[in-house]
């Protein structure tokens, strides 16, 4: 009896250290997302303060008198030059829209041509695929310019999209999820007749949807945030995306003045990127716990 009453007392210490060390564990979790997450509200804060708040001294990390006075700062700045800053945003979202889902489908189809079909030479082309990772994107900026410059593709919408569509990561990411789709369910699924592109469009990418799922995640952000590609690839001021957009309203003689029309047009420039991740995060998480690959 004493034994007994010895187990169980033990049992409610260890409970008990373990209720405790967790407490602890997530209020330091709590704490560390909330110092990391500090610049993103100052961000969102700033976009809606209005002019006496920009400049007081010293700043003040919240706004205490929200207005949208500098998003019509930013239209109206921006609407009397030579280029609305609507068409920066369409810009955005054209591009992005189009790479992230063309780079989609043609790294799943890619990825499981290779995974699955065995092609002759698909043992050479996965290892070109490696060895590509090793490089820095920046390495092939020189001869993807002269190629899109030959094919005249210069301040058009393509020069943005093609040099993106196919990327070395992305074919890794989703062959590694593609390897272990099963064999068996790809025979049975042709034994009851189904041609290959049913197979693939009803059997593959609902299994690899944690994996693609996870790519326009990765596609859109770094579609989205690219400063680069849009400075070599356009001259035009028309075919400029929202990066370039920033620079243009926070550079030059009056970059003071338009303090407010900066932060909003951030806000605006951010506020896409903390959506999407959000939303496809949720779903990955939730494919990868619910929905696993079973070999």
């Amino acid at each position: 009896m004493g034994t007994h009453k010895n187990n169980e007392s033990k049992k409610l210490k260890k409970r008990k250290w373990f209720s405790v060390s967790w407490f602890f564990t997530y209020l330091f979790m709590i704490l560390l997302v909330a110092f990391t997450s500090l610049p993103l509200v100052y961000m969102v804060s700033t976009a809606f303060k209005p002019i006496d708040e920009l400049f007081i001294y010293p700043p003040q990390f919240l706004v205490r008198k929200p207005t949208l006075q500098s998003f019509r700062d930013l239209l109206t700045a921006m609407d009397s030059s030579v280029v609305p800053f609507t068409r920066y945003i369409y810009n955005s979202v054209f591009t992005t829209i189009i790479t992230v889902l063309s780079t989609v489908i043609i790294s799943c189809m890619g990825a499981f041509a290779l995974s699955k079909y065995k092609l002759p030479g698909s043992k050479v082309v996965f290892q070109i695929i490696i060895l590509a990772l090793m490089f820095s994107s920046y390495t092939t900026q020189i001869p993807s310019y002269m190629i899109v410059s030959k094919l005249g593709l210069i301040n058009k919408y393509s020069a943005l999209i093609i040099p993106k569509l196919a990327v070395a990561y992305n074919f890794f990411l989703i062959k590694q999820f593609a390897d272990q789709l099963p064999n068996e369910l790809l025979e049975a699924a042709r034994v009851e007749g189904a041609h290959e592109w049913k197979i693939f469009w009803k059997i593959a990418m609902p299994i690899l949807k944690p994996a693609w799922s996870t790519l326009v995640v990765f596609s859109f952000v770094s579609n989205w945030n690219d400063y680069f590609t849009p400075l070599i690839f356009t001259n035009k001021q028309a075919m400029k995306t929202l990066p370039l957009a920033l620079q243009t309203i926070a550079g030059g003689p009056g970059a003071v003045a338009r303090s407010g029309a900066v932060a909003a047009a951030t806000f605006i420039a951010t506020v896409p990127t903390i959506v999407i991740f959000v939303i496809m995060q949720a779903k990955v998480m939730e494919t990868m716990a619910y929905s696993g690959i079973k070999a």
